[in-house]
């Protein structure tokens, strides 16, 4: 029997049916910013905020001679500093799109506004804490380009890490804040807390990928059966001799590629020399440089209109930053280019380049070192967990969170057709002592990706 009228005849007539509540977002886990003390910093006062340390006196080396009083000792004091910046972001929507759309875009962008907030606060935490000079390698690897395939987080290396902090006095969560902790010899010994959870510790934020690496060594099974009933932190996924480890996808990574060639041109500015390059890709979400590129070979460049020609490669998902110099370690400047921004404190900086793109590096720009090459071959992906106690880093405040939501006319907009969510705060993260926080480095047998 013919068929005269199928289904694809009447789509034109036929209703679309949309879901009232929307779906959900992929989760991350907001971990390092609640473990940082607190701090205001009065307005009028510039962008700096400075803490002042009294160091301790050293200790006398000989007896006191019959009746010579001692010659003294100077005192000195030590400072840490955090510069605070102002961060914010807007969402414009029409009144045409808030009119004509199921879901109002208006309160979703309140909605996803405040996501950004907190995750940016969050990110802003961990470049800080890359700022420590407290590192272990696993393995005892002498640099983050010596780690190997195999360098995954083990508990030596933890161990490793615990005793350095014990070592150099860095005070653990739950414990005294006493510069110098006592006990009278009669005392005896402190009654034990009937709860796990007072006891003394560090704390440590690692990726996903690091601890599936840790949790399948056969030692922290064993260990981690028992404690899972002690968590006290969000995230938190067991303990380790002294250490609550909490899981966090926020946590940045380094991945080492290839590096693409370049080729010296007469469109620029530079003078004559060997130059080298390193491109960097920044994924385009939380705008970590994840992606590390080897330095290319020498370029000889003829000045004085020398330039750099390069390609940025063709990874979707990420921009690209170009770093130029004459030292064949690893340059310290980017570079300047057309090709980057065109407003902005980085207008005409070899930067948020898009892949794909033919890029022109006419001079030397504003100073800023990539990350150091992540393992001993391309591919290698390397992971920073961070190991902490208390009072190691603070953020301070200059003026707190500030949410606009401009859903009314004004002289501007006298029409009403645009509604704008935005929000701004003014902080930053100062690390009050280097030796109370450390950074372990390691490679993951886990991949991030599925297949």
């Amino acid at each position: 029997m013919a068929t005269n009228n199928t289904a694809s005849q009447f789509a034109a007539d036929r209703l679309r049916y949309i879901q009232k509540k929307t779906l959900l977002l992929t989760q991350k886990q907001l971990v390092a910013y609640q473990f940082a003390g607190k701090a205001k910093l009065p307005e009028g006062n510039g962008v700096t905020y400075t803490a002042t340390r009294y160091e301790r006196l050293p200790l006398p080396f000989a007896p006191l001679a019959e009746g010579v009083p001692p010659v003294g000792e100077s005192m000195t004091i030590s400072q840490v500093s955090a510069t605070v910046q102002q961060w914010g972001d807007r969402v414009n929507i029409t009144d045409v799109a808030e009119l004509t759309t199921l879901h109002k875009p208006f309160q979703k962008a309140i909605e996803l506004c405040s996501l950004q907030l907190a995750e940016t606060k969050e990110r802003n935490t961990y470049l800080s804490l890359m700022g420590g000079t407290q590192v272990n390698y696993v393995n005892s690897r002498g640099s983050r380009g010596a780690l190997t395939a195999s360098d995954v987080l083990d508990p030596h290396t933890v161990n490793r890490t615990t005793i350095a902090l014990q070592g150099l006095g860095a005070y653990e969560f739950m414990s005294t804040t006493e510069e110098d902790m006592k006990k009278d010899a009669g005392a005896g010994e402190p009654k034990a807390s009937a709860n796990p959870r007072n006891a003394p510790h560090f704390v440590a934020i690692a990726h996903p990928s690091v601890l599936g690496d840790f949790s399948e060594n056969s030692t922290v099974v064993t260990a981690w059966s028992y404690s899972d009933i002690n968590r006290l932190y969000n995230a938190e996924v067991g303990e380790w001799r002294g250490i609550r480890f909490c899981r966090s996808n926020m946590v940045p990574s380094w991945t080492g590629l290839s590096q693409s060639a370049g080729t010296a041109g007469t469109a620029g500015a530079l003078a004559t020399a060997s130059y080298y390059i390193v491109i960097t890709g920044t994924d385009t979400q939380n705008q970590f440089e994840s992606q590390i590129y080897s330095i290319s070979a020498a370029i000889a460049v003829t000045g004085a209109t020398g330039s750099v020609s390069v390609t940025t490669p063709n990874v979707a998902g990420y921009t690209y930053s170009i770093y130029i110099g004459t030292s064949s370690t690893l340059p310290t400047t980017l570079g300047l280019s057309a090709s980057g921004p065109t407003s902005g404190p980085l207008a005409g900086v070899a930067t948020q380049l898009p892949p794909n793109t033919a890029v022109v590096v006419t001079a030397l720009g504003p100073a800023r070192t990539p990350p150091a090459y992540p393992g001993n071959t391309s591919g290698l992906t390397v992971y920073p967990t961070f190991v902490f106690g208390q009072e190691s880093y603070t953020q301070v405040e200059l003026s707190g969170v500030k949410m606009q939501y401009l859903a009314d006319a004004d002289k501007s907009d006298p029409n009403n057709q645009l509604r704008v969510v935005s929000w701004m705060y003014f902080e930053g993260t100062m690390i009050n002592n280097s030796r109370f926080l450390a950074r372990i480095e390691s490679t993951s047998a886990f991949s991030t990706s599925f297949g």
